[in-house]
């Protein structure tokens, strides 16, 4: 179990040295909106849970992505730079887009605790091809 703890410990500092990195390079703003995505996230999925408006399945697959992100192992290992976080971005976004499909934006709207600019490229996601 020391493992896990190490693994979630070496996650959260990479993720802290790339919205410090940020900050260093002078875009406050970004880092900003970085250091709180993830957060943000996992309150969003929590909540959407809990909405009846999300279908039973779309919020089975809410859980699977929170069990999915809590994971130290993914498809791509987060200490890679980039990449590793480039992975859960792509699977966050096809499980948001999923449950906007079949839910709409309103839930998303209401339960979205983040910035509003964030909200705005979440919701961007319905409208894309595919």
């Amino acid at each position: 179990m020391s493992w896990l703890w190490i693994a979630v410990g070496g996650v959260v500092a990479l993720y802290g040295a790339f919205v410090l990195g940020l900050v260093v390079a002078g875009r406050r703003l970004e880092a900003r909106a970085w250091a709180g995505f993830i957060p943000d996230c996992v309150v969003l999925f929590k909540r959407l849970i809990g909405d009846e408006r999300v279908p039973r399945g779309h919020k089975l697959l809410l859980g699977a992505l929170l069990g999915y992100l809590a994971m130290p192992l993914d498809v791509v290992p987060d200490f890679i730079p980039v990449a590793g976080q480039l992975d859960d971005a792509i699977v966050v976004a096809l499980v948001l887009r999923s449950v906007l499909r079949a839910a709409g934006e309103a839930p998303i709207r209401e339960h979205w605790p983040g910035p509003e600019s964030t909200l705005r490229l979440i919701l961007r996601a319905r409208s894309t091809r595919g």
